[in-house]
């Protein structure tokens, strides 16, 4: 999913654009509104505008979007506390306002709750995430390779996150009813902890593994 972050505080961008990317999301970052304005056609899914910035303000470029992509989502980020400005911010089209400063987590739950996105992705740590739709593995927003029993074991850890799985319940989902050896599940755990944060996988001895996510 493609976003254009549009904020001149650079250092307030950088830690957007961060965390952003962290969670999987392609991310377009300008300081200056004419840049920003030039890029707006470049098929973005969303919009995260600050309205102060140089040159063309956030609220032209946000009426500029409207004419041409009425339903995607924008979002406004200002630390203006006139009512005039939010209200012609929503009069000219935004979903959202959020008011600086603030909380990141505050915008990226609003960027998923406008765009429709769903817990598919899961976040292990700062590096790594798992999207359950996929079965598919990513640091720093490349991609892990899994082989099939892999991904399996990885999806049934998630899915059992925090509580005890045992050998049985991991022969049962990874090995599709086939029997197996504990040597061999032993080997299979062994080669995802290798691709996985340090601690995420806890030996409960002679039951199973616990997997833990930040």
């Amino acid at each position: 999913m493609k976003i254009l972050l549009l904020e001149d505080n650079k250092r307030l961008n950088n830690t957007i654009t961060k965390r952003l990317k962290i969670e999987c999301f392609e991310v377009d970052s300008f300081f200056d509104g004419s840049k920003a304005f030039e890029a707006v056609g470049k098929g973005y899914n969303c919009y995260v505008l600050d309205i102060n910035v140089p040159n063309i303000n956030g609220v032209k470029i946000l009426k500029n979007i409207r004419e041409y992509f009425p339903n995607v989502p924008i979002i406004i980020i200002s630390s203006t506390v006139e009512l005039d400005i939010i209200k012609n911010a929503y009069n000219t089209g935004c979903d959202d306002y959020i008011k600086k400063p603030f909380f990141i987590d505050e915008l990226i739950i609003k960027i998923k709750k406008l765009c429709n996105i769903d817990k598919n992705i899961i976040k292990i740590d700062e590096h790594y995430v798992f999207n359950t739709k996929e079965n598919s593995l990513l640091k720093d927003n490349k991609i892990i390779e899994l082989s099939k029993k892999e991904k399996l074991l990885l999806e049934l850890f998630i899915n059992y996150k925090d509580k005890l799985v045992t050998y049985e319940r991991i022969e049962s989902f990874v090995w599709e009813g086939e029997l197996t050896t504990i040597d061999s599940i032993r080997a299979l755990v062994k080669r995802v902890r290798k691709k996985l944060p340090p601690n995420c996988i806890k030996t409960e001895v002679n039951e199973g593994y616990r997997f833990f996510v930040i």
